[in-house]
């Protein structure tokens, strides 16, 4: 952590599970200038759950978060400004659910995350801006695996996003599901979503709404895609 860290509550626990061991992490922090990294190697680790979950409170953070193995989870809540997130997932059925919180107006603003996942039917759970605008965000998924379930609800300005899947399935309904929906003003700059896809059998749902110049780019390869796009002012 660099400067001064208000507070900073981290419980760790060691829990015997049969048949590996499973470790369990809770952070509530708050204060400017974190410098947060997390390396989980194994199954049925968790860092933050749906009731106590992982918040990341203040301006001008950096985090990474890595887990290696299967059947991991994530739940993080964060609130603050100017920060960039990295995590990075391998292995099959993890969960993870992110919340970049913006009810007090302030919040979500100038964030970058970067999310990448090799690996089979993970899901992965986006909300950034809830009820108010975020503002510059950039956010990257790689997908490298099937059954992998991506939804990203960002309400904001300046929104970019990119997306690139490569899977191995081929048939109808075998492949990955996104549903990415962003509205809020684009701003001058508008929103950008950027798609790449090698794979087929996938499913997309894409909603892009908001004043602006909005931008989709979209390239597919592969056979039995189900692509759905609504762009709106």
């Amino acid at each position: 952590m660099k400067k001064i860290i208000k507070s900073v509550l981290i419980c760790v626990s060691l829990l015997i599970a049969v048949p590996s061991y499973a470790n369990d992490i809770y952070i509530a922090q708050i204060g400017d200038n974190l410098d947060l990294d997390i390396v989980q190697d194994g199954s049925n680790n968790v860092i933050g759950t749906s009731q106590t979950d992982v918040t990341l409170d203040g301006d001008d953070m950096t985090f990474s978060i890595t887990q290696q193995g299967d059947s991991n989870t994530i739940a993080a809540v964060i609130k603050g400004n100017t920060y960039t997130g990295t995590w990075s997932f391998i292995g099959d059925s993890n969960s993870v659910t992110m919340t970049c919180d913006q009810t007090s107006g302030v919040n979500c603003e100038n964030v970058t995350a970067n999310i990448t996942t090799n690996g089979d039917s993970n899901a992965f759970t986006i909300y950034a801006g809830e009820t108010a605008d975020a503002q510059d965000l950039v956010a990257n998924f790689t997908i490298d695996g099937d059954g992998n379930t991506v939804t990203s609800n960002i309400d904001g300005e300046s929104v970019a996003l990119t997306l690139t899947s490569d899977n191995s399935a081929s048939l109808a309904n075998t492949g990955n599901t996104f549903t990415i929906d962003i509205d809020g003003n684009g701003d001058v700059n508008g929103h950008t979503i950027n798609i790449d896809v090698t794979g087929g059998g996938s499913t997309y749902d894409i909603t892009q709404s908001g004043l602006g110049d909005n931008i989709i780019e979209a390239t597919f390869s592969g056979d039995n895609q189900d692509v759905d796009i609504t762009q709106s002012d």
